[in-house]
């Protein structure tokens, strides 16, 4: 495994733990040339989900892509990167036990954007001004109305 520090290929695991659904393997890893510790998730490679986009073009699905928004939202907020994990791991379930095998990019964003929800509004709020396509300050004072509503 190559260190996200320094970029070498010397890296130690030193604890394994299968998560609590035993969907995946966390494994912390230290880099024995810097001496950096990081983590990293073992997944078995599943049935291919293709992601239908809104111009009705197809790709993979990533769990990358969902990660990286979701690290964007929550920047500098209250919700761990085990929580993230969590919330991609629900969604990704869920995507692989329905019927179709493709899946429009509107399902997999209401999927996050509702859970994400639940664990930090402002984060919620963040991650739907790009997901809705806010285009100006109302309809963010919209959103916001409706989770004050909600409180």
């Amino acid at each position: 495994m190559i260190c996200p520090y320094c970029f070498t290929n010397n890296t130690i695991v030193i604890d394994s733990r299968e998560s609590e659904e035993g969907e995946s393997v966390r494994r912390r890893r230290k880099c024995e040339a810097c001496s950096r510790r990081f983590t990293t998730y073992e997944r078995v490679e599943g049935i291919d989900l293709k992601v239908v986009k809104k111009d009705g073009t197809k790709e993979n699905f990533d769990r990358e892509k969902i990660r990286r928004g979701l690290v964007k939202a929550t920047w500098k907020r209250p919700v761990t990167l085990e929580q993230i994990e969590e919330l991609i791991n629900e969604v990704e379930k869920l995507l692989r036990t329905g019927e179709s095998k493709e899946i429009k990019s509107w399902q997999i964003g209401n999927l996050v954007i509702n859970r994400l929800k639940k664990i930090d509004k402002l984060g919620y709020l963040l991650f739907a001004t790009v997901y809705r396509d806010f285009d100006d300050l109302e309809d963010f004072k919209q959103e916001l109305s409706r989770i004050e509503e909600e409180l």
